[in-house]
Protein backbone atom coordinates (compact mmCIF):
# COMPACT_ATOMS: atom_id res chain seq x y z
CA UNK A 1 0.00 0.00 0.00
CA UNK A 2 2.58 2.52 1.45
CA UNK A 3 4.50 1.58 -2.39
CA UNK A 4 1.41 2.22 -4.22
CA UNK A 5 0.98 5.96 -2.51
CA UNK A 6 4.93 6.85 -3.20
CA UNK A 7 4.39 5.51 -6.77
CA UNK A 8 1.44 7.92 -7.11
CA UNK A 9 3.49 10.50 -5.57
CA UNK A 10 6.58 10.41 -7.49
CA UNK A 11 4.08 10.28 -11.06
CA UNK A 12 2.47 13.32 -9.77
CA UNK A 13 5.73 15.01 -8.71
CA UNK A 14 7.32 14.10 -12.01
CA UNK A 15 3.70 15.71 -14.17
CA UNK A 16 4.78 18.84 -12.24
CA UNK A 17 8.27 18.81 -12.87
CA UNK A 18 7.86 18.34 -16.62
CA UNK A 19 5.03 21.03 -17.12
CA UNK A 20 7.68 23.23 -15.13
CA UNK A 21 10.32 22.10 -17.61
CA UNK A 22 8.11 22.66 -20.88
CA UNK A 23 7.04 26.19 -19.39
CA UNK A 24 11.13 27.49 -18.89
CA UNK A 25 11.76 25.89 -22.41
CA UNK A 26 9.26 27.47 -24.19
CA UNK A 27 10.08 30.65 -22.13
CA UNK A 28 13.80 30.50 -23.62
CA UNK A 29 12.61 29.28 -26.95
CA UNK A 30 10.00 32.19 -27.55
CA UNK A 31 13.00 35.30 -28.28
CA UNK A 32 14.39 33.04 -31.12
CA UNK A 33 10.66 32.47 -32.36
CA UNK A 34 9.86 36.27 -31.87
CA UNK A 35 13.54 36.87 -33.78
CA UNK A 36 13.03 34.42 -36.56
CA UNK A 37 9.44 35.16 -37.25
CA UNK A 38 9.82 39.31 -37.36
CA UNK A 39 12.47 38.29 -39.90
CA UNK A 40 9.71 37.38 -42.17
CA UNK A 41 7.69 40.35 -41.92
CA UNK A 42 7.55 44.18 -42.91
CA UNK A 43 9.12 46.41 -40.55
CA UNK A 44 5.54 47.98 -39.86
CA UNK A 45 4.42 44.26 -39.10
CA UNK A 46 7.29 44.02 -36.22
CA UNK A 47 6.07 47.11 -34.54
CA UNK A 48 2.73 46.56 -34.86
CA UNK A 49 0.46 46.79 -31.47
CA UNK A 50 -1.26 44.44 -30.58
CA UNK A 51 1.46 42.45 -32.49
CA UNK A 52 0.62 39.62 -34.93
CA UNK A 53 2.43 36.24 -33.03
CA UNK A 54 2.50 34.67 -36.90
CA UNK A 55 3.47 36.51 -39.80
CA UNK A 56 0.37 36.90 -41.76
CA UNK A 57 2.52 37.66 -45.00
CA UNK A 58 6.18 36.03 -45.13
CA UNK A 59 8.52 37.72 -46.97
CA UNK A 60 12.60 36.84 -47.43
CA UNK A 61 12.96 40.72 -49.06
CA UNK A 62 14.88 41.20 -45.57
CA UNK A 63 17.23 38.62 -45.94
CA UNK A 64 17.80 39.10 -49.66
CA UNK A 65 18.51 42.57 -48.69
CA UNK A 66 21.44 41.81 -45.97
CA UNK A 67 23.07 39.55 -48.83
CA UNK A 68 22.92 42.07 -51.40
CA UNK A 69 23.50 45.42 -49.66
CA UNK A 70 25.85 44.84 -47.20
CA UNK A 71 29.18 42.01 -46.98
CA UNK A 72 26.85 39.71 -45.06
CA UNK A 73 28.82 36.24 -46.79
CA UNK A 74 32.37 38.13 -45.98
CA UNK A 75 30.93 38.58 -42.36
CA UNK A 76 29.82 35.02 -42.06
CA UNK A 77 33.25 33.95 -43.44
CA UNK A 78 35.19 35.94 -40.83
CA UNK A 79 33.32 34.54 -37.93
CA UNK A 80 33.91 31.56 -38.55
CA UNK A 81 37.22 31.23 -39.52
CA UNK A 82 38.32 33.80 -36.32
CA UNK A 83 36.05 31.25 -34.07
CA UNK A 84 37.08 28.35 -35.72
CA UNK A 85 40.92 28.57 -35.88
CA UNK A 86 40.62 30.69 -32.24
CA UNK A 87 38.76 27.20 -31.06
CA UNK A 88 41.15 24.97 -32.48
CA UNK A 89 44.94 26.61 -30.91
CA UNK A 90 43.01 26.96 -27.70
CA UNK A 91 42.36 22.73 -28.18
CA UNK A 92 45.64 22.49 -29.09
CA UNK A 93 47.88 24.39 -26.67
CA UNK A 94 44.83 24.34 -23.97
CA UNK A 95 45.24 20.49 -24.23
CA UNK A 96 48.85 20.20 -24.05
CA UNK A 97 49.28 22.80 -21.19
CA UNK A 98 46.95 21.19 -19.27
CA UNK A 99 48.55 17.96 -19.48
CA UNK A 100 52.02 19.12 -18.48
CA UNK A 101 50.68 20.70 -15.62
CA UNK A 102 48.22 17.46 -14.68
CA UNK A 103 50.60 14.43 -15.32
CA UNK A 104 54.34 16.40 -16.01
CA UNK A 105 56.67 17.25 -12.78
CA UNK A 106 58.71 20.21 -13.70
CA UNK A 107 60.29 22.98 -11.09
CA UNK A 108 58.09 25.37 -9.83
CA UNK A 109 54.92 23.94 -11.53
CA UNK A 110 52.16 24.70 -8.82
CA UNK A 111 53.48 28.28 -9.08
CA UNK A 112 53.37 28.91 -12.32
CA UNK A 113 50.14 26.99 -12.64
CA UNK A 114 48.26 29.66 -9.99
CA UNK A 115 49.97 32.79 -11.78
CA UNK A 116 48.75 31.36 -14.90
CA UNK A 117 45.14 31.25 -13.47
CA UNK A 118 45.21 34.06 -12.11
CA UNK A 119 44.47 35.92 -14.91
CA UNK A 120 40.99 34.34 -15.01
CA UNK A 121 40.11 36.94 -12.86
CA UNK A 122 41.36 39.90 -14.88
CA UNK A 123 38.41 41.37 -17.01
CA UNK A 124 39.32 41.25 -20.80
CA UNK A 125 38.26 44.78 -21.21
CA UNK A 126 41.44 45.86 -18.78
CA UNK A 127 43.62 44.45 -20.93
CA UNK A 128 42.07 46.57 -24.04
CA UNK A 129 43.95 49.12 -24.71
CA UNK A 130 47.48 47.75 -23.94
CA UNK A 131 46.55 44.47 -25.47
CA UNK A 132 45.36 47.11 -28.85
CA UNK A 133 49.05 48.84 -28.82
CA UNK A 134 50.73 45.62 -28.43
CA UNK A 135 49.25 44.16 -31.54
CA UNK A 136 49.18 47.58 -33.43
CA UNK A 137 52.90 47.11 -32.70
CA UNK A 138 53.12 44.14 -34.46
CA UNK A 139 51.07 45.46 -37.56
CA UNK A 140 48.10 42.80 -36.91
CA UNK A 141 45.79 45.79 -36.84
CA UNK A 142 42.89 44.83 -39.60
CA UNK A 143 43.92 40.93 -40.06
CA UNK A 144 42.98 37.59 -38.79
CA UNK A 145 45.78 37.49 -37.00
CA UNK A 146 44.91 40.27 -34.03
CA UNK A 147 41.77 38.97 -34.13
CA UNK A 148 42.85 34.91 -33.37
CA UNK A 149 46.29 35.07 -31.41
CA UNK A 150 44.66 37.18 -27.85
CA UNK A 151 41.76 34.82 -27.68
CA UNK A 152 44.38 31.60 -28.47
CA UNK A 153 46.38 33.14 -24.97
CA UNK A 154 43.37 32.78 -22.74
CA UNK A 155 43.76 30.31 -19.71
CA UNK A 156 40.10 29.11 -19.31
CA UNK A 157 40.78 26.03 -21.85
CA UNK A 158 44.04 24.75 -19.35
CA UNK A 159 41.80 25.51 -16.24
CA UNK A 160 39.09 23.33 -17.21
CA UNK A 161 41.44 20.76 -19.34
CA UNK A 162 43.61 19.97 -16.09
CA UNK A 163 40.07 18.77 -14.23
CA UNK A 164 39.92 15.72 -16.91
CA UNK A 165 43.47 15.27 -17.10
CA UNK A 166 43.07 14.66 -12.87
CA UNK A 167 40.71 12.11 -13.20
CA UNK A 168 42.29 9.70 -15.40
CA UNK A 169 44.39 7.24 -13.35
CA UNK A 170 47.92 7.89 -13.53
CA UNK A 171 47.94 4.01 -13.79
CA UNK A 172 47.41 4.33 -17.98
CA UNK A 173 50.28 6.86 -17.68
CA UNK A 174 52.49 4.17 -16.30
CA UNK A 175 51.47 1.36 -18.24
CA UNK A 176 52.35 3.42 -21.46
CA UNK A 177 55.91 4.44 -20.29
CA UNK A 178 56.46 0.45 -19.61
CA UNK A 179 55.47 -0.34 -23.15
CA UNK A 180 57.93 1.93 -24.80
CA UNK A 181 55.77 4.48 -25.52
CA UNK A 182 57.01 8.32 -25.33
CA UNK A 183 55.08 11.14 -23.47
CA UNK A 184 53.83 12.54 -26.92
CA UNK A 185 52.39 9.16 -27.96
CA UNK A 186 51.07 8.60 -24.29
CA UNK A 187 49.55 12.51 -24.40
CA UNK A 188 48.32 11.82 -27.95
CA UNK A 189 47.13 7.89 -28.38
CA UNK A 190 45.83 7.32 -24.85
CA UNK A 191 45.25 10.57 -22.50
CA UNK A 192 43.04 12.79 -25.68
CA UNK A 193 40.85 9.81 -25.94
CA UNK A 194 39.69 9.99 -22.76
CA UNK A 195 39.30 13.48 -22.09
CA UNK A 196 37.31 13.43 -25.43
CA UNK A 197 34.42 14.93 -23.68
CA UNK A 198 36.11 18.05 -22.64
CA UNK A 199 37.84 18.50 -25.59
CA UNK A 200 34.12 18.74 -26.78
CA UNK A 201 32.82 21.25 -23.94
CA UNK A 202 35.82 23.34 -25.03
CA UNK A 203 35.15 23.72 -28.30
CA UNK A 204 32.01 24.91 -27.85
CA UNK A 205 31.83 26.73 -25.15
CA UNK A 206 35.45 28.69 -26.35
CA UNK A 207 33.68 28.77 -30.17
CA UNK A 208 30.55 30.77 -28.86
CA UNK A 209 32.61 32.94 -26.58
CA UNK A 210 35.02 33.88 -29.29
CA UNK A 211 31.63 33.89 -32.04
CA UNK A 212 29.97 36.28 -28.92
CA UNK A 213 33.06 38.86 -28.77
CA UNK A 214 32.16 42.05 -29.84
CA UNK A 215 34.54 45.12 -28.58
CA UNK A 216 37.79 42.80 -29.25
CA UNK A 217 36.33 42.09 -32.91
CA UNK A 218 34.94 45.88 -33.23
CA UNK A 219 38.67 47.25 -32.06
CA UNK A 220 41.11 45.44 -34.38
CA UNK A 221 38.30 44.75 -37.13
CA UNK A 222 38.09 48.50 -38.31
CA UNK A 223 37.61 48.05 -41.97
CA UNK A 224 34.03 46.80 -43.34
CA UNK A 225 35.63 43.85 -45.01
CA UNK A 226 37.01 42.49 -41.80
CA UNK A 227 33.97 42.91 -39.31
CA UNK A 228 32.72 39.80 -37.80
CA UNK A 229 29.36 38.81 -38.16
CA UNK A 230 28.18 40.34 -34.59
CA UNK A 231 30.07 43.83 -35.15
CA UNK A 232 28.28 43.86 -38.60
CA UNK A 233 24.92 43.16 -37.19
CA UNK A 234 25.62 45.61 -34.19
CA UNK A 235 26.29 48.35 -37.36
CA UNK A 236 22.75 47.41 -38.82
CA UNK A 237 21.24 48.03 -35.21
CA UNK A 238 22.85 51.64 -35.01
CA UNK A 239 21.54 52.03 -38.72
CA UNK A 240 19.08 55.41 -38.11
CA UNK A 241 17.08 53.93 -40.51
CA UNK A 242 14.44 51.89 -38.16
CA UNK A 243 13.60 48.87 -40.94
CA UNK A 244 13.49 46.50 -37.62
CA UNK A 245 12.92 43.61 -39.66
CA UNK A 246 15.89 44.39 -41.95
CA UNK A 247 17.33 44.19 -38.09
CA UNK A 248 16.29 41.04 -37.09
CA UNK A 249 16.85 38.90 -40.25
CA UNK A 250 20.78 40.21 -39.47
CA UNK A 251 20.39 39.10 -35.91
CA UNK A 252 18.95 35.50 -37.15
CA UNK A 253 21.71 35.02 -39.55
CA UNK A 254 24.30 35.56 -36.52
CA UNK A 255 22.45 33.26 -34.15
CA UNK A 256 21.55 30.86 -36.66
CA UNK A 257 25.45 28.72 -36.97
CA UNK A 258 25.74 28.84 -32.72
CA UNK A 259 22.41 26.86 -32.87
CA UNK A 260 24.16 24.49 -35.05
CA UNK A 261 27.22 24.16 -34.00
CA UNK A 262 25.46 23.58 -30.12
CA UNK A 263 23.36 20.77 -31.97
CA UNK A 264 26.64 18.99 -33.88
CA UNK A 265 28.43 19.14 -30.50
CA UNK A 266 25.40 18.94 -27.79
CA UNK A 267 26.37 15.46 -27.02
CA UNK A 268 29.81 15.93 -25.91
CA UNK A 269 28.87 18.96 -23.84
CA UNK A 270 26.45 17.53 -21.92
CA UNK A 271 28.51 14.95 -21.06
CA UNK A 272 31.76 16.67 -20.60
CA UNK A 273 29.56 19.31 -18.14
CA UNK A 274 28.88 16.11 -15.71
CA UNK A 275 31.90 14.17 -16.18
CA UNK A 276 32.26 13.07 -12.51
CA UNK A 277 29.54 13.88 -11.16
CA UNK A 278 28.45 10.36 -10.64
CA UNK A 279 31.15 7.77 -9.18
CA UNK A 280 31.44 4.86 -9.41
Amino acid sequence: MTQVKNKKKMEKFDVISNAVIILFAVLNLFPLYWLFTSSLKNSSDVVKMPPDWWPKTFTLSNYVDIFRDQPALRWAFNSLYVSGISTILVIVFGSMAAYAFSKIDFKFKNIIYIIFISSLMIPKEIMIVPLFRIIQDFGMVNSYSGMIWPNVAAAFGVFLLKGFFDSTPNALREAARIDGAGEWKTFTRIMLPIVKPGLGALFILNFVQVWNDYLWQLVVGQDKSMKTLMVGTATLMQDLNPNFAYKMAGATVAAIPMLIIFLLFQRYFTSGMTAGAVKE
